[in-house]
């Protein structure tokens, strides 16, 4: 399924429901890796001999072609002889005849070998597209980020679609065509030897133009490639930041970005135009050499009667007809080239990190210990500089900080999402990189502001969470986060299509339905990273009604930019320049006079005093206090402090 562009976020790499055990970072440029050249003939070899009895037919029909295909200059160069040997029209007519069967038998087979090899070629299409699907799913979603999902996406779209034009056109025409030159020159050789070598010699200058295209072909298209890739990708990063940019007033950088984008797909495109350009234009003139080779010796030959007349007229209509095939085989190499291209981008996936699989250890408790951290981002500075944190089961812990001090990038540790570069992050005493993808989702959901809603029905987009729920277990998650109502009222209920021509769905909605895949998911552990920063007030408030059901007798960890959310945490985390600096609850750290009484003097309004541990008064973007008797209103991420115990039912874990 694909993102519903109806929803106000559907753009990020990751969901509110999605925690992807971590492995090795990509490559130092972040850019997802290519198939070298052994990699695509071992993946080539390997989807031939998938379907190696197809494979095996279409090569015999062609080679059948293909000899019936020679009958015709032979029996030219017999009528030829016949006739100056003085044979009746008889004799003419039964050739004439014999050549006009082996031309019908030549196009049947042709055409049944084309039949034979597309159909071989939409198999191995689909099988490159389920391997791209499966391998697309298993990278870790820290490596998408890296790479930009414009990669991702031109892999899966743009390079998929030249693969399987090439096996689907230019592989069945390649063999086809191939099998009918060799042939052909073979039957030169057979006619008289000498005429073949000087056949074969008058090839050299194709041989030549041939030789200086394959040198530079696959990395100039290899190039275009990324360049498509990066344009997509630059674009992509437009339209999803278009709000950020028209706010701080970016337009003109993005513009620039995007032309200057632009500008290296439009070299990298002219250079393969240029290269076609060269190709093409000297083997077209070449293919007249051969020809005019054995004629003028074929008529030496003739005089000095080494040779019939016959013999060199049925040696220069094969060379003739060899223009055609070697032609097609010439313009199908070209193709090959950009498939063969693109087909090294596709496969350049199985060279990816992958998200654990298989049997991860178990933990022993829900027990989260941060130990020695550190964290470097591919091209930035160190973010993390040595935290050590323990998040005890059942807590709420609020991280505080300014901007850029790491709060973030804990949080994707935490969640698995990043390896550190150094130190542990363990949960229950296993590396919590180490999980696999199943066992993680049971332990930790990391939860953002991005929310998405798939193209597909309402259960479609709930099952995404856990695949065998049953529909009791889909309404109490809908239920628990308060969407059960407009759920119901939608015309199909559970099965309604969302997205294109379905139901709009708001940014509240699309972020219920994100809170009861995590009900579903049933982890012991939410980190919440901004998961309301983005949402008008109103929207906020139901969101943080829905965070209330979902986060009570879980642990929480929330990163905290409302201080609020650090006044009803058990313990408070402040994050400052990639180090823990202070950690205890609200009253302590106020009392202590720090960075946090600073960070909640200046929020409050005026300077904390020594001790002072009571809540502020709601700020002017908060909704007023409730009136007596009414429940009061969440703060952002983190409910009134629950009950002991987790809940019952189909959401407790």
């Amino acid at each position: 399924m694909t993102s519903d562009p109806t929803t106000p976020t559907s753009t990020s790499a990751s969901t509110p429901t999605s925690t992807s055990a971590s492995t090795p970072a990509s490559t130092s440029t972040g850019q997802l890796p290519v198939a070298g050249r052994a990699d695509v003939r071992r993946a080539a070899a390997g989807l031939v001999g998938a379907d190696r009895r197809a494979f095996a037919l279409v090569l015999g029909l062609n080679a059948l072609a293909a000899l019936a295909g020679l009958a015709g200059p032979w029996l030219l160069g017999r009528i030829v002889d016949e006739v100056r040997a003085g044979s009746g029209v008889g004799a003419v007519d039964r050739m004439a005849f014999a050549i006009l069967l082996c031309s019908l038998a030549q196009l049947l087979l042709a055409r049944w070998a084309r039949y034979v090899g597309h159909r071989f070629g939409e198999r191995t299409l689909a099988r490159v597209r389920e391997r791209f699907v499966d391998r697309a799913l298993a990278l870790p979603a820290s490596v998408v980020e890296r790479a930009g999902t414009g990669d991702l996406t031109t892999r899966g779209t743009a390079d998929v679609t030249a693969v399987g034009t090439t096996l689907r056109d230019a592989g069945p025409e390649l063999l086809i065509n191939s099998v009918q030159a060799l042939f052909l020159a073979g039957a030169v050789f057979v006619l008289d030897p000498l005429l073949g070598v000087v056949s074969v010699l008058g090839l050299t200058p194709v041989w030549c133009a041939l030789r200086w295209y394959l040198r530079r072909a696959r990395a100039a298209y290899l190039a275009e490639g990324a360049a498509t890739s990066e344009v997509a990708e630059s674009l992509a990063a437009t339209v999803a930041g278009a709000r950020t940019v028209e706010a701080f007033r970016l337009a003109d950088r993005r513009v620039r970005s995007n032309r200057e984008a632009l500008e290296v797909s439009r070299r990298t495109r002219f250079h393969t135009l240029y290269l076609r350009s060269v190709f093409f234009p000297a083997v077209e003139v070449s293919y007249v050499v051969p020809v005019a080779c054995v004629l003028l010796l074929g008529g030496v030959l003739h005089t000095h009667g080494s040779v019939s007349l016959g013999a060199v007229v049925a040696g220069a209509v094969y060379l003739q007809q060899l223009a055609g095939p070697l032609d097609e085989v010439l313009m199908r190499i070209e193709q090959l080239q950009a498939g063969g291209a693109s087909f090294a981008r596709v496969e350049g996936l199985a060279r990816a990190p992958r998200a654990a699989t298989g049997d991860s250890p178990v933990p022993a408790d829900d027990r989260i210990d941060v130990s020695g951290v550190r964290y470097a981002y591919d091209r930035g500075g160190e973010v993390l500089r040595g935290v050590d944190l323990t998040v005890r089961p059942g807590e709420r812990l609020a991280v505080v900080g300014p901007s850029g001090a790491g709060k973030t990038t804990l949080s994707r540790l935490l969640a698995g999402v990043d390896a550190p570069t150094e130190g542990s992050v363990t949960v229950g005493g296993v590396p919590v990189v180490g999980l696999g993808p199943e066992r993680l989702r049971r332990q930790v959901v990391l939860v953002t502001q991005e929310h998405h809603v798939f193209l597909g029905t309402v259960r479609d987009n709930l099952l995404i969470a856990e695949p065998a729920a049953p529909d009791a277990r889909l309404w109490a998650a809908l239920a628990a986060v308060g969407a059960e109502e407009w759920v119901r009222e939608l015309p199909d209920g559970l099965d309604t299509e969302l997205g294109t021509g379905g139901p709009r769905t708001d940014g509240s909605q699309a972020q219920q339905l994100a809170l009861a895949r995590v009900v579903l998911a049933d982890p012991h552990t939410l980190i919440l990273d901004e998961a309301t920063a983005l949402l008008d007030p109103t929207t906020a408030r139901h969101t943080e009604r829905a965070l209330a059901a979902v986060l009570e007798g879980r642990t929480v960890i929330a990163v905290a930019h409302r201080l609020h959310t650090a006044h009803d945490a058990d313990r408070v985390a402040v994050m400052e320049d990639g180090l823990l600096t202070e950690l205890g609850t609200h009253d302590e750290l106020v009392a202590a006079g720090g960075a946090y009484a600073a960070l909640w003097g200046s929020w409050h309004g005026e300077p904390s005093a020594p001790g002072e541990g009571q809540p502020p008064e709601p700020a002017k973007d908060l909704p007023p206090a409730p009136a007596e008797g009414l429940p009061p209103e969440p703060a952002e991420g983190l409910p009134p402090a629950p009950a002991e115990g987790r809940p019952s039912g189909p959401e407790a874990g």
